[in-house]
């Protein structure tokens, strides 16, 4: 142990007299403390919420989409193909996209009709993940093997809210109308078939929940008069934080008409609030570890008070006005170091009780989760300590340089 360390040391343990300067350290000590505990926790909810957003929203939809300036891809079977020979790409599907009404005679209300294939489609996003009630191969076409047998009005799956909205069941029938129709000489009228609900969906999140349909591309190629064309294309990434790069390469490689876009440029504004609001409650919650570290420099400067004329006798001794800085540096770190320690154990173990426990419940009809989420990220983790001790470094200068400064002669003149 160095000399200045064992001074520093023996400091933090105060006599009988100075009761009132070990108090403050404690309480420095715990405002340290509290704001690491606090911002472990705060950011750990956050990231919870924004990892639990993400696989919400990456659940229903692809990491990457594949268009066309004509609105529509006639040899999508070609197209994907070059799409999953890029490096990255795991899976393409085909998809249509188009707004519709939904009736069922007492209820009308909008919608988003979404004709997938169900060969390809569960490779790119989590089907069955998501499914309530029925199964997804109940959409397959009549003519197809593993398709239905029965006659009657071909399937649709349903959200949930809007199942509700609706007053449906699984087997129920509505009728879902095309506003594009067909032309005729009175002009253009509506287009419109029955569907059979075979199933019902929930992906948590109500904006997709409330307004989507899905059936097989092959009726809604059929019920659309889309002949053998789709929207687009869906693509799913090895790597989803790479899925705006491959994106980039797909449309350098497929050329005009095609164009790309990745799941981060579609939530882009959602996302963008959340990252501020997690950047601003880390500046907020650092506020608490400030108020520690001015404790830090109170504590400090009555320690320096009331050694002055030990500090005296140091420097008559040979003591160095570094060393004498660097004693009142280490009193100091010390102190931010144990704070942030009682930190990160009280911090990380509030996260894991909540994970664990899941004692504070959420309306579920508002939030759509029954439980805060908890992610813990080594990096925030990180960011929190170096934070805690670079502020607990800057609120000892001051008060080590002031001692380092002391005149023995001056010290002592009086003693």
């Amino acid at each position: 142990m160095s000399f200045e360390l064992f001074v520093s040391t023996r400091y933090l343990k105060a006599k009988r007299k100075q009761t009132f300067i070990s108090i403050i350290t404690f309480i420095s000590m715990g405002g340290v403390a509290l704001g690491v505990m606090a911002l472990i926790v705060v950011l750990a909810v956050m990231s919870g919420f924004e990892n639990d957003l993400k696989n919400k929203i990456l659940g229903l939809n692809s990491h990457a989409l594949v268009l066309s300036w004509d609105n529509a891809i006639g040899n999508y079977f070609q197209v994907g193909r070059q799409v999953e020979a890029v490096p990255g790409v795991t899976a393409a599907t085909p998809f249509i996209l188009t707004q519709v009404m939904v009736s069922t005679g007492s209820q009308v209300t909008g919608a988003v009709l979404r004709g997938i294939d169900i060969q390809s489609a569960p490779k790119v996003i989590s089907l069955d993940r998501i499914i309530k009630k029925g199964t997804w191969k109940a959409l397959e076409d009549p003519s197809s093997p593993e398709g239905r047998k029965e006659e009657g009005p071909p399937g649709i799956i349903l959200g949930q809210e809007l199942a509700k909205a609706l007053r449906l069941s699984v087997n129920d029938t509505l009728s879902v109308i095309s506003p594009l129709g067909e032309i005729t000489p009175l002009g253009r009228i509506p287009k419109m078939r029955p569907f059979k609900l075979v199933g019902i969906f929930e992906s948590g999140m109500f904006e997709y929940d409330s307004t989507i349909a899905f059936v097989a591309l092959s009726q809604a190629q059929s019920f659309l008069g889309l002949g053998n064309k789709v929207t687009g294309l869906e693509v799913k990434t090895r790597d989803i934080y790479q899925a705006a790069e491959i994106a980039r390469t797909i449309q350098t490689k497929l050329g005009f008409p095609y164009w790309t876009k990745d799941w981060m440029r579609m939530n882009k504004n959602l996302f963008s609030a959340l990252k501020l609001e997690k950047i601003v409650m880390f500046i907020i919650l650092t506020l608490i570890i400030l108020v520690a570290a001015f404790n830090i420099v109170a504590s400090l400067i009555m320690v320096v008070m009331e050694k002055t004329k030990d500090i005296a006798v140091l420097k008559s001794m040979g003591a160095s006005a570094a060393s004498i800085m660097k004693i009142f540096m280490l009193e100091g770190i010390i102190i931010g170091i144990v704070g942030t320690i009682l930190g990160l154990i009280g911090g990380i173990g509030l996260c894991q009780i909540l994970a664990t426990y899941q004692f504070i419940k959420l309306p579920s009809d508002i939030y759509y989760i029954s439980s805060l989420p908890v992610l813990m990220k080594g990096s925030d983790i990180l960011m929190i300590v170096a934070s805690a001790l670079g502020i607990s470094l800057l609120a000892t200068l001051y008060p080590a340089w002031q001692a380092s400064r002391l005149d023995p002669a001056e010290a002592l003149r009086y003693e």
